[in-house]
């Protein structure tokens, strides 16, 4: 690229990235509405926040999946500047992903605000979105800065809210086997609590990206322990 033109291809990507921020800022607002059902607070206004924000959601990945196939098209980005450009596109489509989740959360806590049990576990819940919530947010930070070492620290939490959804399906079948009446309730727990789980996978495909896109090594299989090395260059 000649100077004019690689001023241009940087102030397309820093439009960019600044999408990708704003779609990731939609995102919380999403989640914050999501765990603000859960804490019993106003839920009807909430659920129509949350439907409206994942319209939103979608919306900007389509625009950004198209503005990153004309830079593709129109520059021809090679080595890192194309690395960077896909994944943005991988980052978005876990953003809008995240928005699934947080969708089914928010309607799940509006169907079952209403049961005893399902109330005396939200509990859980709201603690286990509470560490996804934080994961989202250290992950676009990390996005937004390139930060390795936020990343890593990324991975870590993955593996913590893995071992609170595991802890909260342990009681859950324990309710179960000692009364069946509980059944119901249990597995609306168990979807939520699992929709919790998955947005901190997306959390944690997004820290990987961008361990990708700094070090040019595709991380999305490696253990913790390997994410961690690559990060500190071992």
């Amino acid at each position: 690229m000649n100077e004019h033109t690689s001023k241009q291809f940087d102030a397309e990507m820093e439009a960019i990235r600044a999408g990708v921020l704003a779609m990731g800022g939609l995102v919380e607002k999403q989640l914050d509405r999501a765990i603000g059902a859960l804490e019993d607070e106003e839920t009807a206004g909430l659920i129509d926040a949350v439907g409206e924000a994942e319209r939103q959601i979608n919306q900007a990945q389509v625009t950004i999946d198209h503005q990153c196939s004309q830079i593709i098209a129109r520059r021809q980005p090679a080595a890192g500047d194309l690395r960077m450009v896909l994944t943005i596109v991988k980052i978005t489509n876990d953003l809008e992903r995240i928005g699934d989740e947080v969708k089914k959360v928010a309607y799940k806590a509006a169907v079952a605000e209403n049961d005893k049990l399902v109330r005396v576990r939200f509990f859980d819940i709201v603690r286990c979105a509470g560490l996804a919530r934080r994961m989202l947010g250290m992950a676009l930070d990390a996005f937004a800065r390139l930060d390795l070492e936020a990343a890593a620290e990324i991975v870590d939490l993955d593996e913590e809210i893995d071992a609170s959804f595991s802890a909260i399906l342990r009681q859950l079948i324990s309710y179960m086997m000692e009364d069946p009446r509980t059944i119901t309730a249990s597995i609306e727990i168990v979807f939520m609590a699992k929709a919790i789980e998955r947005i901190g996978d997306h959390a944690k495909n997004i820290a990987e990206a961008v361990v990708q896109a700094v070090k040019g090594k595709d991380v999305r299989h490696a253990s913790a322990a390997a994410i961690r090395a690559e990060v500190a260059g071992e």
